[in-house]
Order: C-alpha cells, then structure tokens, then sequence
C-alpha cells in the first residue's frame, strides 16, 4: 500500500511549473509555497525527466514499467521453481525402476 500523499497533486503542478518558468530558486519558492526544499527538488527533477530533459532519471513511465516487470519477473521465478518440483516428483513416480512396497 502507498503511503498517503502529504501534498495535493495541484500544489505540485503548480510548484514545478513555477520552478520551471521563473528561473527563480528552488529554495525560494519552497519557502514560499511551505514546501520542503528537497521534496520540490526531486518534484522538479522528475518533472524534467518526464519531459525529457533529463536522460539521466527514469520518466514516470519507465519506472512503472520496471515496477511492473520486477514483479513480473518474480512471479515467473516462483513458478518455474514449482515447475521443477513438480516436474522432479512426477519423474519419481514414473520411474519403472523404482521398487514400490
């Protein structure tokens, strides 16, 4: 479960595209607005980063698709895993050679 967002999406809108189109300092405007200073810093960042204009951040996209295929990925491990167990128990059972009691 996420944790619950301590800022309405609208304050952070506003605070980016303010950042972005004043040229004014992040720490400023955090002031202002009683933002946190780091908290507007990473707003920003990935701002630009969903706009392209950092290739060095994940867009928001990008990330949600690694999330979705991390999870992916470990449902696939558990399932093959039991795969390999079932398939080791069912070749025990089919063995001629076994004896049985």
């Amino acid at each position: 479960m996420p944790a619950p967002r301590q800022y309405p999406p609208e304050l952070r809108d506003r605070a980016v595209e303010l950042v972005l189109s004043s040229g004014r300092p992040i720490a400023h405007i955090a002031d202002e607005l009683g933002i946190n200073r780091e908290t507007l810093r990473c707003w920003v960042r990935q701002a630009q980063a969903d706009r392209g204009q950092r290739a060095d951040l994940l867009s928001t996209d990008e990330r949600e698709e690694l999330k979705r295929l991390r999870r992916e990925n470990i449902e696939l491990h558990r399932t093959n895993e039991i795969l390999k167990l079932a398939s080791a128990f069912f070749a025990q059972e089919l063995d001629p050679t076994r004896r049985r009691s």
